[in-house]
């Protein structure tokens, strides 16, 4: 390589690493703490934890749906209990709809007195302190929110210091934070996420200051491993002066010689990381890896319309089970069930009839059904037992749950589809070629849920701290050498100002 390209190559380097070591020496510090600590966020199932038990004297859902506009075709329904008020929530295929449960009453108007029973609810200490926020702050730095504006801050006055934030509009909960969640956001997500009040509300900005960060990062990445190589090459064939042998690191001064070492031996986890990092935010362009369905097919299995004359009487559920928050009406192709949040478990019952017996979807009722996405490709259906790579990231979702057996179904077309369909909750996930890809360039990478490690927790957490402290020692050393170079460029600044008075 000519002696120009290897100077801009070094140039690219030295001053690509003066403007991003700081940064990624912060991204990989911050990922310990995120191994064991996330963003708060407050999750549905969490808010639906808060709802009330329901009493039984409730009407039939006929007379219910006998409310709805003529024409319209039902797609969910679920009936539950918030703050004092039992109402089943209908969405069609033209609109949404809160029904009360009895007769007489109505939807509770949102205001102040309705937002502060929901303060209740969420925590019973003292409320000391109420905030009216008309802008995002750090633990809402969603744009989503501000359709919520003015958004009301309850602080109270418990051990853990807790804080909930209610949006006007709705009356919902949007967070709910404590001391500690805060304390260690502020070390592992906020600055690794880049979750900064002002830019995350911007969702765009956000990504391209992300994706832009990482991009120029992997470049930098780059250009150091070809310098880490180059120079390696040259010094085997080099004999040190002293001693005869072959020296590994030509430098003598120790920053630069820790820089060449770590660089050498962590540069390509540095790389990895930082490029399935940028992969978190990017999709995958179809030139790459084409998708032929225009639709993801979990949400054209549940925009079929209920078949609701096949659905026995919801009002047995309360005869065998006493702690009912919520019923979820749903179906799986033509199979219809119940979906019961009993206390603080849920059920899936069976809602041909009245039997209420557990929901278990055979093959033939999974295949009838995908035959309405896929009516022209074969499929392959399998129980699968045991865990596998793309299956094992589902289960980190549901942890205490019975996640197995699994129907797996592949599909022959064009996108390569794959299924797992649990036949007791009915829940689907859904794999093509691009979301394959996006598994191995993102999640496998930056959180290493790759086989052989998936299914030894220890071991993974193991190896990624040992590959954490090796970029980090890359990240650090390169702090130290940016600084160096940004005084020595300092210096340089009023030496050349003087000669340059002197010769004029």
């Amino acid at each position: 390589m000519p002696k120009r390209m290897i100077k801009v190559v070094f140039t690219t380097h030295r001053v690509l690493g003066t403007l991003l070591s700081f940064l990624f020496l912060v991204w990989f510090l911050s990922a310990f703490v995120m191994m064991y600590h996330s963003f708060p966020m407050l999750t549905p199932e969490e808010i639906k934890q808060k709802l009330e038990v329901m009493d039984e004297n409730l009407p039939p859902l006929d007379s219910v749906l006998s409310q709805l506009p003529a024409g319209e075709k039902v797609k969910q329904i679920t009936l539950s209990r918030q703050v004092g008020f039992t109402a089943f929530q209908i969405e069609t295929d033209q609109n949404k709809y809160v029904l009360p449960a009895k007769i007489g009453e109505s939807a509770p108007e949102v205001d102040g007195a309705y937002i502060n029973k929901v303060a209740r609810i969420w925590c019973k200490a003292d409320i000391v302190k109420i905030d009216t926020l008309n802008a995002v702050d750090q633990w809402i730095p969603f744009e989503k929110v501000k359709k919520e504006f003015p958004i009301y801050k309850f602080y109270y006055n418990d051990e853990k210091e807790h804080q909930l934030y209610v949006g006007s509009k709705s009356g919902k909960p949007l967070q709910f934070t404590d001391r500690d969640s805060r304390f260690w956001a502020y070390l592992g997500a906020i600055p690794h996420w880049v979750y900064f009040a002002q830019l995350r509300s911007h969702t765009d900005l956000w990504k391209s200051v992300v994706v832009g960060s990482s991009l120029i990062g992997c470049f930098m990445v780059i250009s150091g491993l070809w310098i880490g190589i180059d120079v390696w090459r040259k010094t085997r064939k080099k004999k040190n002066k002293y001693n005869k042998k072959r020296a590994f690191s030509p430098y003598k001064k120790k920053w630069y010689h820790w820089h060449y070492l770590t660089g050498i031996v962590f540069g390509i986890t540095v790389f990895t990381f930082c490029f399935s990092g940028m992969m978190s935010l990017v999709t995958i362009p179809q030139w790459i890896c084409k998708t032929t369905l225009k639709e993801n097919p979990v949400e054209t299995i549940a925009s079929q319309p209920f078949a609701l004359d096949s659905v026995g009487d919801y009002r047995v559920i309360f005869s065998k089970y006493k702690e009912v928050k919520e019923i979820e009406w749903r179906h799986f192709g033509n199979v219809n069930y119940w979906m019961v949040r009993n206390g603080k478990k849920k059920i899936y019952l069976d809602a041909a009839d009245e039997k209420l017996l557990p929901l278990k979807l055979t093959k033939e009722e999974v295949v009838r059904t995908l035959s309405l996405v896929h009516p022209f490709h074969q499929m392959n259906i399998s129980l699968l037992k045991e865990f596998e790579t793309h299956y094992r990231d589902m289960s980190r979702m549901h942890k205490g749950k019975d996640l197995l057996p699994v129907w797996k179904v592949t599909v022959n077309d064009p996108d390569e589809s794959y299924y797992y369909i649990l036949p007791t909750t009915g829940e689907v996930k859904y794999l093509n070629r691009a979301d394959r890809l996006r598994y191995w360039t993102y999640t496998a990478l930056h959180r290493l849920r790759i086989p052989g490690l998936n299914s030894s927790p220890n071991l993974r957490k193991t190896v990624l701290w040992v590959l954490l402290l090796g970029g980090t020692a890359v990240s650090l050393t390169g702090v130290v050498l940016g600084v160096g170079y940004i005084k020595r460029k300092c210096k340089r600044r009023p030496t050349n100002r003087r000669s340059m008075r002197a010769t004029s």
